[in-house]
């Protein structure tokens, strides 16, 4: 792919020569549990899908990216960031900071870089795979390589 086609998380990867594979799907955003049937239509196991959140922690937009067989600690997030309160972005608001629409939030490529925590589960993994910027979307990629595009921290900020 051409760095100058595709979604912005797509030619952000190509610009960093990261290597990746795409996944398409077609899972309806509304239905519940979207991020677990997204998981099975590209045939990967639950542990490595990850979705990507925005967040205020103290009033501040960050992103948070966890697994889809879990939840976001909002308790856990608070400490790994050093706030005192955080609380999820209502969904135009997650939408108007990133540039994405949600069910294709990427964590790559948003249209100003958030703070962002990945979970640490990410990192026993040798791929993990996100939205590549669109619904229908998804990219695999080495967990390293999205800490490091994202500047992201690790850290456990996910629950069962």
């Amino acid at each position: 792919m051409r760095p100058s086609s595709g979604t912005p998380a797509l030619v952000a990867l190509a610009r960093a020569g990261v290597a990746h594979t795409l996944h398409p799907y077609d899972v309806d955003p509304d239905e519940p549990n979207y991020g677990r049937l997204v998981a099975a239509a590209i045939g990967i196991g639950e542990d490595q899908v990850f979705k990507t959140l925005v967040a205020h922690a103290d009033g501040r937009p960050m992103v948070a990216v966890v697994p889809v067989s879990g939840h976001l600690s909002l308790k856990a997030l608070a400490a790994a960031v050093g706030a005192k309160r955080v609380e999820m972005a209502p969904t135009d608001v997650a939408e108007r900071l990133t540039g994405y629409v949600v069910g294709g939030i990427s964590p790559l490529g948003q249209r100003r870089r958030l703070p962002t925590v990945v979970d640490a589960t990410a990192s026993a993994l040798d791929r993990i795979y996100v939205s590549a910027g669109r619904r229908g979307l998804q990219v695999g990629l080495a967990p390293g390589d999205l800490v490091r595009l994202a500047d992201a921290t690790v850290a456990a900020v996910a629950s069962a």
